[in-house]
């Protein structure tokens, strides 16, 4: 069973300056007001973190990564989850560099969700880290929210994430990180501010069924999904397009021959080389030196989508290449076939074979991915 690592960052100042009429809680000011605050008053962010993750205390494969105290260690142990701590405050007046110190070591530590209880502020501190590298899902917890990277209630957060925990469809989408001027807003004047963007997931139970038959469904998903991905390509990469009929939509968009059955190379709108073996990859990557991009499919019924017919892309490819190189498209009626059971690696190398699992995302349409499990054997449910 694939491990859904949630990196945990809780503001404890998040939401104090409600009940004073501060219109929100960042600055010096609530902080100086936070130690005459009574003990419901300082612990809203973390009974609201708690209502969340209680859902997730019978998950038997979700593990979380926090910061000591009460920016997420203190509530983990309250629901005894599984927890790493990778480093404290010393303080319980947190600032905004300590969000952003956590956030900073959580991505190093390779945290497939960061998962935050807080307000817009909190939001942009976030967004200064991550930015778009990695999903996150706000836990409303603050005064202002009105960045579109939280869930509508704390238990909307927890719903969410036992579905990605189960494997369920959860897609991912960008949203905007916005704050307004708390100082303006304090003289009646609104003056919302763009900052950027952040991956979040979005409602899981969405796939849409249609009287269409499968067959031409899945040319036009697999069509969708090539438009997409044609429209984002570059010049300076080196492309390398693996066998399949999904796959194959991205060379008809392309114009250029297509090999279904094996791997074919593009650079620059240009087909490099077809039906490639791996010493023909190698020699091509070899010369390129620049940025890399796999494209590999699902097989349906079983969901391998390395070492199955695709044993050009071999270790010693994608290693040249990077793990990280490897795009995985598959329609969602292919992914939801397998009810919940992970994608599988099978390169016959058990260390990049564990290197690539875990929560990856899958390009299932236009301008639409989903968070998906990879495993390297099958769970006891598949078997």
């Amino acid at each position: 069973m694939s491990i859904l690592v949630i990196g945990l960052i809780i503001n404890p100042l998040a939401g104090l300056g409600g009940t004073r009429g501060l219109k929100g809680s960042d600055g010096e000011a609530l902080r100086a007001l936070a130690a005459d605050m009574t003990e419901q008053e300082r612990h809203r962010s973390q009974d609201r973190a708690l209502r969340a993750l209680k859902p997730l205390q019978a998950a038997e494969n979700v593990e979380f990564v926090t910061w000591a105290g009460d920016m997420g260690a203190a509530v983990c142990a309250e629901l005894g989850l599984d927890v790493t701590v990778l480093g404290g405050t010393g303080t319980e007046l947190t600032s905004p560099e300590h969000t952003r110190q956590a956030a900073t070591l959580m991505l190093q530590h390779g945290v497939d969700l960061l998962l935050f209880a807080g307000g817009d502020g909190t939001a942009r501190d976030i967004c200064d880290v991550v930015g778009e590298s990695i999903p996150v899902l706000g836990i409303p917890a603050g005064v202002k929210m009105h960045s579109g990277v939280f869930a509508v209630s704390p238990e909307a957060a927890g719903e969410l994430l036992c579905e990605l925990a189960r494997g369920g469809l959860v897609g991912l989408r960008n949203q905007e990180v916005r704050d307004i001027d708390e100082e303006a807003f304090r003289h009646d004047v609104v003056r919302s501010r763009f900052y950027g963007e952040m991956r979040v997931p979005g409602e899981g139970r969405y796939l849409q069924h249609t009287k269409v038959g499968g067959r031409e469904s899945h040319e036009l998903v697999a069509a969708d999904i090539a438009a997409w991905i044609v429209e984002h390509m570059d010049e300076t990469t080196c492309y390398l397009v693996g066998p399949g009929s999904t796959t194959a939509a991205i060379m008809e968009e392309l114009g250029l021959e297509n090999t279904l059955l094996g791997v074919d190379v593009v650079r620059g709108g240009a087909l490099l080389c077809s039906d490639a073996n791996e010493a023909e990859l190698l020699a091509v990557l070899q010369d390129h030196g620049g940025p890399v991009r796999i494209f590999v499919t699902a097989i349906g019924g079983q969901g391998h989508i390395l070492g199955r017919g695709n044993q050009q892309i071999s270790p010693r490819v994608i290693r040249a290449a990077g793990v990280d190189s490897i795009t995985v498209v598959a329609a969602k009626s292919k992914i939801a076939n397998l009810q919940g059971r992970p994608l599988l690696v099978d390169t016959n190398d058990p260390e990049l074979d564990a290197a690539f699992c875990g929560y990856r995302e899958v390009i299932t349409g236009y301008d639409d991915r989903i968070l998906y499990p990879v495993a390297r054997m099958p769970t006891e449910e598949a078997k």
